[in-house]
């Protein structure tokens, strides 16, 4: 009888660290999104200075990268140019693993302007994106836990 309560346990415990890792990683997905999503794309025609000749906005949307606490943390910037973040997206999502549960996540922008755009510094953003997530995403990921425990 034991060995069958052992085998039911075990069950059960990948039934539920399947539904932490969905949990986990969708979560981190949404993020990504809100914060490519919140990502200004320079627009020449908002500044007061002229663009550069052969601008094109997308870098800094283009520059999300993940990381976390096995793979480490993101360093330098990416030379990428992706105005719509479904490169960002696709990036981030490939890098994410299937066994999301238990780590840290890192979503980071190391370009050197990062801080003022997240300080208002862009008319496209004047709340940044990483306060607003935050702000967003506290009532979200609980939601998306509770929706996950009841399935």
């Amino acid at each position: 009888m034991s060995n069958n309560f052992a085998i039911d346990i075990s069950v059960w415990t990948k039934k539920a660290k399947g539904k932490i890792d969905k949990v986990v990683r969708e979560i981190v997905l949404d993020v990504a999104n809100s914060l490519i999503e919140l990502s200004p794309v320079g627009n020449p025609d908002l500044w007061e200075s002229k663009a550069p000749k052969g601008y094109v906005g997308g870098r800094f949307a283009a520059n999300w990268q993940y990381g976390n606490n096995v793979i480490g943390f993101p360093e330098g910037d990416l030379p990428d140019i992706d105005a719509t973040g479904n490169a960002s997206r696709e990036r981030i999502e490939k890098a994410l693993p299937k066994e999301a549960a238990g780590l840290v996540h890192l979503l980071v922008n190391n370009l050197p302007y990062a801080l003022r755009l997240e300080d208002g510094w862009s008319s496209q953003a004047p709340r940044g994106m990483v306060q607003l997530t935050v702000i967003m995403y506290q009532d979200k990921a609980r939601k998306i836990a509770e929706r996950e425990r009841g399935a």
